[in-house]
């Protein structure tokens, strides 16, 4: 008997080959798209798509209450969710041959590899309720249906499996085996022979006097207890697992739900469910994750943030006694929420905000927050290097202490350089040294290139980034840098690299931010400039936090630094 076993084989020729195995083959029952990936994952070979679980989950009754439209939608979601073949437990066909050569057609579309159809009248109720009082089809009506589906399919190997009610419908053994060959000559891939009983005679009986005449399946969930190695014995090709999925998923939602409704907690149960973590692995979250480093359009690429937050704030101790600097209210608003707040405006999601002095107080919403344990005595690269394994992504840089327009995020998160840093222009000069840039102004950054204050200037690098301008050495003041940095592709890298060699250096714990910056130009990076003329604000004493205020309001011209000329 050929195997399928490559690439090319339809689900169909999979379902065929484990009808026709001359070993003991098993399906798991699945219900909807979680259920099949989990069948796929516990390493079974295929799927039954059951009939009263799909109902059941649907929360209607084994009875076709559910139309067939709905059930062929709940099983694209399950062909999308595993690439196992399913075979669908198609109760009657859903109607006469007519139904029958329209559901096969549609199956085929939507990669059902096979269909299995019931001797009994539609609509119909589960076999085990009242099973004796429910009327069968007459065997040439059957038989048509049987010749109708195989007539339809496109793909010789879809399966017509054929199930014979007539013991669950107390007709007896001769009735069994004449309906059990009249649909093995109308063209059935397999016979399912049921039966409720809570042991296997009547099954071993019907697969005696069958005596190999095709492929036999069974669903022994009412004679459970039997030992595999009786089927197998007794020649069986296929054993279903029935409902056990559906079965157990509702048994554990019941002792959940009524935990949580006498307890009013989630405390008791948390440990004895999937982590949510879980679920979004079973959804196959990472390769969205993926796929959007492929697919979404460059303005959206830079996906991360790193936010170094770990200072009190040495000119507003008077404020900080209990939170640090990022949590002061700016217009009613944590300072670090208007910069979250912003991030995610732009779908920047990722956000990691590196923490230290009174890390407890920060709002840990919609962020990861990494601690810098040693920020009393160390500098920011310190604190960066505790985020710098989380630099999976393309991924924003900042100083926790910054409030801008939303347009400087929308045109730093636009560039395709690996390295972009913002510098602010009105704090610099493009005339003579001498002229003093504006007072406060840290950071000052010396560039390639002025700011032309045109839409479409030439391209700048930084060259580097001083505290003050050297007197000894005067030279052009471009502006100054805001404490903005992105870092995209390869870039990433480097930076990692460069950090990792800074920190080797015994002053590794007294450096800043602009020593990082120096040491990639330094060392040939070229580092873009995007100019901005304003439209920000940082916060370092008390009249920064007032200017804060009236930025986040726009009500009041921004001074110094932050002012737009």
């Amino acid at each position: 008997m050929t195997a399928f076993d490559n690439a090319t084989a339809t689900r169909a020729e999979r379902l065929h080959q484990l009808l026709q195995s001359e070993q003991l083959e098993f399906l798991m029952e699945a219900h909807n798209g979680l259920s099949a990936r989990i069948v796929r994952e516990a390493g079974f070979k295929a799927i039954w798509a059951s009939g009263l679980a799909i109902s059941a989950q649907f929360g209607v009754r084994d009875n076709n209450e559910a139309s067939w439209t709905q059930v062929v939608d709940m099983l694209e979601f399950m062909v999308d969710a595993s690439d196992l073949p399913i075979l669908l437990d198609g109760d009657t066909g859903y109607g006469n041959f007519n139904n029958m050569r329209r559901l096969v057609r549609k199956l085929e579309q939507r990669g059902i590899a096979g269909v299995c159809i019931e001797d009994k009248q539609f609509p119909k109720t589960n076999s085990f309720i009242g099973g004796e009082r429910q009327p069968l089809a007459e065997i040439a009506e059957f038989c048509g249906k049987i010749k109708a589906g195989k007539d339809s399919q496109s793909d010789p190997a879809f399966c017509v499996v054929a199930r014979v009610e007539a013991l669950i419908a107390g007709w007896g053994m001769d009735e069994a085996l004449k309906r059990g060959e009249a649909y093995r000559q109308a063209g059935a891939d397999a016979i399912l022979i049921h039966s409720k009983l809570s042991r296997p005679d009547e099954i071993l009986a019907f697969a005696r006097e069958w005596a190999g005449r095709g492929p036999l399946v069974i669903v022994p969930t009412k004679y459970y207890s039997t030992p595999t190695e009786v089927f197998r014995k007794a020649g069986i090709s296929t054993v279903i697992w029935a409902n056990h999925l559906i079965r157990a998923a509702a048994s554990a939602m019941q002792l959940v739900a009524q935990e949580i409704a006498a307890s009013q907690t989630l405390v008791h149960v948390e440990d004895r469910v999937a982590a949510v973590d879980e679920i979004f692995r079973l959804q196959d979250a990472d390769e969205y994750t993926q796929a959007e480093r492929v697919y979404l359009s460059a303005s959206l690429a830079p996906r991360a943030a790193v936010v170094l937050a770990a200072s009190r704030g040495a000119g507003l101790q008077a404020l900080t006694t209990e939170m640090p600097k990022v949590m002061l209210a700016v217009a009613g608003k944590p300072l670090l929420r208007w910069m979250v707040d912003g991030f995610k405006k732009h779908a920047v999601n990722d956000i990691t905000v590196v923490g230290g002095y009174r890390a407890d107080a920060i709002d840990t919403a919609g962020i990861k927050l990494v601690i810098n344990e040693r920020h009393a005595s160390t500098g920011e690269l310190v604190s960066l290097a505790c985020a710098i394994e989380l630099l999976r992504e393309d991924t924003i840089i900042a100083y926790g202490d910054l409030l801008y327009r939303g347009y400087i995020l929308r045109d730093l998160l636009d560039s395709d350089a690996e390295f972009c840093v913002v510098v602010d222009s009105t704090a610099g000069q493009s005339q003579p040294a001498s002229v003093t840039p504006a007072a406060g102004a840290r950071d000052l950054a010396f560039c390639s290139g002025a700011d032309t204050r045109e839409l479409f200037g030439q391209r700048a690098l930084l060259q580097r980034v001083a505290a003050a301008v050297d007197a000894h050495s005067p030279q052009r003041v471009d502006g100054q840098w805001i404490g903005l940095l992105s870092v995209r592709g390869k870039g990433r890298v480097r930076l990692q690299t460069m950090l990792a060699r800074l920190r080797e250096r015994p002053d590794f714990d007294d450096l800043d931010m602009p020593a990082l910056l120096n040491a990639l130009a330094a060392a040939g990076e070229a580092i873009e400039v995007l100019y901005v003329h304003g439209h920000w604000c940082n916060v370092n004493d008390l009249e920064d936090l007032r200017r804060a205020a009236d930025f986040a309001h726009a009500q009041t011209p921004l001074a110094a630094a932050g002012t737009a000329q």
